[in-house]
């Protein structure tokens, strides 16, 4: 299972929200650059970002900050947060970014996401952010009907190899993942799983391991010291 440490964005800053509360705001610290080539010494092979002024926006914002983050360090990065169209798909690629997620576009435009899931395969992700099960868009500030294992079928059968399931309402708490969503999801798509949201122990990356999940991505509990990353990649197991 791959470890990816997480690196959200806003204002140009390192910074975690609380169930995704943009009012709920904890800034780090630590340049995203020096935080991404911090994470490659302590042996990460994957850095998951989000820009969650994109997420709002509906169009990329922290370019910059992005192009730093890839000179920076020589690991994969999966980006995530205001990609709704296949012109945005195709220039982040290009600037170096080995996968785009999906999330917002996923609801609204399934010819898109099918098409760019055709054309880039592997590259493309879809996110499944979600409160009781419903999916949340637009950085979360937008709250559907939508079942998440519903869309995520039909995203599966789209084409789409790769989701990522976060648990907003544990996104933040350290009170651990919700596992038995993760299980459901594993069991209901054939595609590769990754879990967000909750992790605050190496308990819970063992937990998600066991569940079938192929990724974890952890935020806080790796800025606060609550988890060594080189220890949750050795709970995780091979980081193919």
């Amino acid at each position: 299972m791959i470890i990816y440490p997480a690196i959200d964005l806003r204002g140009g800053k390192t910074v975690r929200l609380f169930q995704g509360d943009y009012a709920q705001e904890t800034v780090f610290d630590i340049d995203p650059a020096e935080a991404a080539i911090r994470w490659e010494e302590a042996g990460a092979r994957w850095i998951h970002i989000v820009d969650l002024d994109a997420a709002k926006a509906g169009h990329p914002v922290n370019l910059e900050v992005i192009a730093r983050i890839r000179d920076a360090v020589d690991v994969q990065i999966q980006l995530g947060g205001g990609i709704r169209t296949f012109q945005h798909i195709a220039e982040t690629l290009d600037r170096g970014v080995n996968r785009v997620i999906l999330g917002t576009v996923a609801l609204r435009d399934r010819a898109l996401v099918e098409r760019a899931a055709q054309r880039w395969g592997d590259a493309i992700a879809v996110s499944l952010d979600a409160r009781d099960g419903k999916l949340a868009a637009s950085g979360w500030t937008e709250q559907t009907e939508r079942d998440a294992l519903d869309l995520a079928k039909d995203m599966n059968r789209a084409g789409v190899s790769r989701f990522i399931y976060t648990d907003i309402n544990r996104d933040g708490t350290h009170e651990g993942p919700n596992v038995d969503a993760i299980s459901e999801l594993v069991k209901a798509v054939r595609a590769r799983v990754t879990s967000a949201g909750g992790i605050g122990s190496i308990a819970d990356v063992e937990a998600i391991a066991q569940s079938g999940a192929h990724g974890a991505i952890i935020g806080r509990a790796l800025y606060d010291g609550r988890i060594k990353l080189r220890e949750a990649i050795n709970a995780a197991g091979s980081q193919s």
